[in-house]
């Protein structure tokens, strides 16, 4: 099937890629927004109900961020994994990620049984709103491991497609949520413990759900009992490429439970206050959540076409990886300003004892969203430079929106006459002092790493550059060696390749692990992009060379003297050629054709948005069953 990177622009593919983020993260949100409108519509309890599930909010937040983050270390990992069609290394990685989520879960579950209440008690006084904010956190976190659980099961999906059926998960666990929350807060009369009950019990059901597609579907990954154990190797891989995403999800807890205590000490009732501020965040979570959806599309975007060194594709993510972002955040700015009436009522739908929160509360959504289009640029800035290797700076970007400036703006403001009103202009003011920050940020990471790039290209243009890909079993490593040697020059495959780097101080030890993971596989990773085609074209740059696989036909594009072949063959053929070279039976003879060209096949076609195998994309294409020879004679007479 064509993959839609290799005839979509850029403008086009945000859409169709980001999309299916936006709507996965906004169903995050949904359970905690569902609770709090039930919640305030309890009666005379509802207000003191919604500030204790407010309270409780930022250990949720945290529940989700350590989740986010190992599954997006864990997805990388499984990816990587399959990619390289290492059965062993993906059933151990899938493994090693239920360990973890066990593990994770046994932390909330202490938590939750002995830190509930003290971290309620830290923001109030009130023995009711103490009550029932303990009440609801310790369900919802002694009962965790159904999100974190889902949490995992969700990338097993994604890392083999099967997206849809993580979002069917995801969707009918809200559902079941919403309709949960009616029977037990109302005809029940469950209060906060019925919301937290049908917050955990969605959760279950998405992970049961998630389970069963995996264990019925997921036919790329083992799920014998035995892998579920911990990997300690496997769990640093995991966790250095997920930390970074869950220390900035994580800063949403930080916020969150600073502003309540920030808010909660005014001389304004903290029912009133915090308890607006806690139907907010909720409702914004919409914008913020949206805006994170098209950050991690440009994050998948811009990291390969900046691994392949493409100026133009970089330029063109990066303008509209901005440009759609802000635009999102704006369109959301709008419907917020038009029906901010109807959405805060949404918390306020009976009696009277909430009204003052909700009128509180539509100045908070009308004044706040004024600042969504610049936080839409700040998240977006923050995509383009974790696509490009940072850490620090996307983390440095966080902290300024979340904390550093946040915090004392709202304290000022809480010292203000009409703190009602004018404490929420913290947030925008927040946002466009963060917003200038990252665009001087993102200004120089750009002219550093993106508007170089043309100058990196001009390099190796003039040497004889001959690029093999190939079909698996057409025997075209062998052909390539016959051909270099006829033509007296250079011969290289992945391993050549690997020793050249190292030899020329481009990578690392020969020793070290992970640089074999990185570079003798077909591993779509930015690092191994990076590494593997800084190496080929500096191989291009020395000298003459035939170079086989790693889409080095698509590397050395500019330069003037490239020849690229594509060998092909029938089946049988190539059958045959598999159980003559590795002893194979006809079974898996073509389980290793079908696995081999199908990894080749993806790696290609993700790096360079071009279909692997395609007419168009070769200089000549040549059938190898004329015997090694015959090839290597034809290809010599077309050099």
């Amino acid at each position: 099937m064509e993959n839609k990177m290799a005839v979509m622009p850029i403008k086009k593919l945000f859409w169709k890629m980001g999309l299916p983020m936006i709507i996965s993260m906004v169903l995050q949100a949904l359970y905690n927004v569902v609770d709090s409108i039930f919640v305030a519509n309890m009666g005379k309890d509802g207000a003191i109900a919604n500030e204790a599930l407010t309270l409780a909010f930022p250990i949720q937040i945290l529940i989700i961020a350590v989740g986010v983050g190992t599954g997006i270390g864990l997805n990388a990992l499984l990816s990587k994994s399959l990619g390289e069609g290492d059965k062993k290394k993906v059933s151990s990685a899938a493994g090693t990620g239920i360990f973890l989520s066990l593990i994770i879960y046994l932390i909330f579950l202490i938590f939750g049984l002995f830190g509930s209440r003290w971290f309620i008690s830290l923001f109030t006084n009130n023995s009711k709103i103490i009550s029932m904010g303990t009440t609801y956190l310790k369900i919802c976190t002694c009962l965790s491991l159904g999100s974190i659980g889902y949490t995992v099961y969700e990338r097993f999906l994604q890392s083999t497609g099967k997206t849809n059926l993580s979002t069917i998960s995801q969707i009918s666990g809200a559902l079941c949520n919403i309709i949960l929350d009616y029977i037990f807060i109302y005809p029940l009369n469950l209060g906060v413990a019925g919301a937290a009950w049908a917050t955990v019990i969605g959760q279950f059901l998405s992970l049961f759900i998630a389970m069963y597609f995996h264990y019925t579907k997921n036919k790329e990954i083992d799920g014998n009992i035995k892998y579920i154990k911990p990997d300690f190797e496997l769990i640093k891989k995991i966790h250095s490429i997920g930390v970074s995403a869950a220390i900035m999800q994580a800063l949403l807890s930080v916020m969150m439970a600073g502003e309540n205590k920030i808010l909660g000490s005014t001389n304004v009732s903290s029912t009133i206050l915090v308890g607006s501020f806690g139907i907010y965040y909720k409702i914004q979570q919409i914008a913020l959540f949206s805006a994170f959806g098209l950050s991690n599309t440009i994050i998948s975007i811009l990291s390969f076409n900046y691994g392949m060194k493409d100026k133009k594709r970089c330029e063109d993510v990066c303008k509209y990886g901005i440009i759609d972002t802000v635009l999102v955040a704006l369109l959301i700015t709008i419907v917020f300003e038009l029906f901010a009436n109807p959405l805060a009522s949404l918390f306020g739908l009976t009696g009277t004892s909430s009204r003052e929160i909700i009128e509180v509360t539509k100045t908070a959504i009308r004044v706040a969203s004024l600042g969504y289009a610049f936080m839409g640029f700040s998240v977006a800035v923050q995509g383009i430079l974790q696509s490009l290797g940072f850490a620090i700076r996307p983390l440095i970007i966080s902290l300024l929106r979340l904390v550093i400036f946040v915090f004392p703006i709202s304290y000022l403001f809480t010292k203000t006459d009409n703190v009602l009103e004018s404490v929420w202009q913290s947030f925008p003011i927040s946002e466009v002092l963060t917003s200038i920050i990252a665009f001087i940020i993102c200004k120089k990471t750009y002219n550093k790493k993106i508007e170089t790039l043309s100058l990196k290209n001009e390099n190796s243009k003039s040497n004889l550059i001959i690029t093999i890909a190939r079909e698996h079993g057409t025997n075209g490593k062998e052909i390539a060696k016959i051909l270099s040697k006829k033509l007296n020059i250079k011969f290289y495959d992945k391993e050549e390749i690997m020793k050249f780097g190292i030899q020329n101080n481009l990578i690392g030890n020969i020793n070290d692990d992970k640089l074999y993971d990185y570079y003798l596989s077909l591993d779509s990773s930015k690092e191994s992009i990076i590494k593997q085609a800084e190496t080929i074209r500096k191989i291009a740059e020395q000298e003459d060379a035939v170079i086989v696989g790693r889409a080095s036909d698509y590397i050395l594009k500019d330069n003037k003297n490239l020849i690229r072949i594509f060998l092909y063959a029938n089946d049988e053929y190539r059958i045959k050629n598999i159980m003559n070279n590795y002893k194979d039976n006809r079974k898996s003879a073509i389980k290793h054709i079908k696995d081999s060209d199908k990894a080749r096949s993806s790696y290609y076609e993700v790096i360079s948005n071009n279909i692997w195998g395609a007419k168009e994309n070769y200089d000549i294409i040549i059938n190898t069953e004329i015997g090694n020879n015959k090839v290597a004679d034809t290809l010599e007479n077309f050099v």
